[in-house]
């Protein structure tokens, strides 16, 4: 198999709306013109890392406005929403406190009723209101909300372009600006957007700098509905990284220019792009306005109840082929991360194994009979330079081999070893890692990696020894059921994660159901697939080696077979759901 079948672009495509897009700002220009030339108000509200720069050099130049307002000049200035949001902050470089914040709370009263009444006032012809929380100031009698997904935001902060909303620290710590948006303005800012987007007149897409795109909101809303009655695949992203491997580069046909990739992030819609194909014109949108509008067909009704709008599965891929170890790290117990930050469940997680060297370890659980005070005695010791942590005394390293599936529920002291290409199943909230060692590493920075042993060592679960991990986290594997040319397999995870996975060997068609709740699946074998629907409810879709792809619950009955390259041969998927 090579890396040249992964598609990295994946698209879904949106039929019968061909003529409802398009893209380069004249033309953008010319369809709001139109829509607006009775005059009254037209609101281009944003999402925060929209470039104003280029709305104010382009859209807003062509626009037949007779008056426009920037609703930023309303914005309490920098000290008070420090002010505001100093608990939710924390002095921690890496960790805040999940805000509950409302998006008028970061204006001024005074001057947002001045700006209204500036509107309300406003004489004949077209008045233009923009920027994050235009909204606030007029509802729009014509309403363009402009969004792009998260990781362009934060690659827009990395190259020191942008900083955090409402202040200027370009300059700042990128792990603290990312703190930042994670746990402050994408939480507002997402509630802010999800009532806008479910009447916007126009969805923006302002992700590729000069190369903008715009989509009716009847259209795009129709997008987001006939996604939910299909399989798809978001568009994933790789990152490079201190410990990043070789393997992603070779097989997905990647950048050879970078050193490593140590992430792919292939199913994280918080972060992930949703790619929407409106005939000629391809537009990009966070995959978390997908979450935000189509939360029951997606989720389901169980899930939805149980999480609301939040995509609870996560896939990703940690690459550590020709790289390094991971960080020896721990994940919180759902108390400590309820009671610390506001979050309402933790970061379970396994490690499936894709493909490993013959070397390659998993460090997983505490050493049976190690005194724990010793541990944490000899990790502080290592954070102050003193010393390596002994590893080799506490840890247990468990050889690792393709298709193996390590179990790690939270509290279990763990990390991938070098040599290994993990696809890591995970729940959500991601951020939510706390390094007890890193091997005596620096970042790709320069800086010291944080370590917070401080949190690690209140939810390490000791009883997780060599024994225990042995006889629960590693390859608990069961046969479930097997029919002509398929067998089907649990492989997880531990019954206090609420994640089940499944694995499925076939030669022939295997029937799945979604039973009411979303399914998320990887081909962990085979070079392609197709997905198709028994009464032709959707277009087959093709999936190829290692791509992650989404069932949406509203699916229901689904089947997977093997196709072209892969007639003969054998296949697996891991298959992820909530369970109950």
């Amino acid at each position: 198999m090579t890396g040249s079948s992964y598609e990295k672009f994946p698209e879904v495509r949106v039929h019968g709306y061909d003529q409802q897009a398009w893209s380069g700002w004249l033309s953008i220009g010319e369809v709001l013109n139109a829509r607006c030339q009775t005059g009254g108000v037209l609101v281009i509200d944003c999402y925060p890392g929209v470039r104003l720069r280029e709305l104010e050099e382009t859209l807003l130049r062509v626009l037949s406005a007779a008056r426009v307002i920037n609703v930023e000049t309303a914005r309490r200035d920098a000290q008070d929403l420090h002010n505001l949001l100093a608990h939710h902050l924390t002095d921690d470089r890496v960790f805040g406190v999940l805000s509950c914040h409302q998006l008028v709370e970061f204006f001024d009263n005074e001057k947002l009723q001045a700006l209204r009444q500036q509107v309300s006032e406003a004489g004949d012809g077209l008045t233009v209101i923009y920027g994050p929380g235009a909204a606030l100031v007029h509802p729009g009698d014509v309403l363009v909300y402009a969004d792009l997904p998260r990781w362009e935001i934060q690659q827009r902060m990395r190259s020191g372009e942008q900083g955090n909303w409402g202040v200027d620290n370009h300059d700042e710590d990128i792990l603290r600006r990312y703190k930042r948006a994670f746990f402050i303005e994408w939480r507002v800012f997402d509630r802010h957007k999800t009532p806008l987007l479910k009447r916007a007149d126009y969805l923006l897409d302002t992700t590729a700098g000069d190369a903008p795109a715009l989509v009716s909101g009847e259209a795009f809303r129709a997008g987001l509905a006939q996604t939910v009655q299909q399989p798809f695949r978001v568009m994933p992203f790789f990152d490079p990284g201190v410990w990043g491997g070789q393997w992603m580069k070779q097989q997905f046909d990647l950048d050879p220019t970078k050193p490593n990739y140590a992430w792919c992030f292939d199913c994280v819609p918080e972060e992930n792009s949703l790619l929407l194909r409106f005939g000629a014109v391809r537009i990009e949108i966070p995959a978390q306005d997908l979450v935000l509008l189509q939360p029951r067909a997606l989720l389901g009704e169980k899930v939805h109840a149980r999480f609301g709008a939040e995509f609870p599965i996560r896939f990703d891929f940690l690459d550590t082929i020709g790289g390094q170890h991971l960080s020896l790290q721990v994940h919180p117990l759902t108390e400590y991360i309820q009671q610390q930050f506001g979050m309402h469940y933790t970061q379970d997680e396994s490690y499936y194994i894709l493909d490993a060297t013959p070397e390659a370890v998993v460090y997983l659980g505490t050493k049976t009979g190690i005194d724990p005070q010793a541990m944490l005695d000899d990790l502080h010791a290592a954070s102050r330079g003193e010393k390596r942590f002994d590893d080799a005394r506490f840890i247990n390293p468990i050889p690792a081999r393709k298709h193996d599936h390590f179990l790690i529920p939270a509290g279990t002291v763990h990390c991938s070893g070098a040599g290994t290409m993990v696809l890591e199943v995970s729940a959500t909230p991601y951020i939510f890692t706390f390094k007890l060692w890193d091997w005596d590493r620096v970042g790709m920075d320069g800086l010291p990696r944080p370590v917070h042993l401080h949190h690690g060592a209140q939810v390490i679960d000791w009883q997780r020894d060599t024994a225990w991990v042995h006889d629960h986290l590693v390859n608990r594997i069961e046969p479930v059921g097997e029919g002509d040319g398929w067998r089907e397999e649990r492989t997880g995870l531990h019954e206090r994660e609420f994640i089940e996975t499944r694995r499925h060997w076939f030669t022939a068609p295997v029937t799945h159901h979604t039973q009411g709740s979303v399914n998320v699946l990887n081909l962990v074998e085979g070079a392609q697939a197709i997905v198709d629907s028994p009464c032709g409810a959707f277009a087959p879709f093709v999936v190829h080696y290692a791509e992650t792809f989404i069932i949406p619950a509203a699916v229901g009955e689904y089947r997977i077979s093997p196709v072209g390259d892969s007639d003969g041969q054998p296949l697996a998927t891991l298959k992820a759901w909530v369970r109950g």
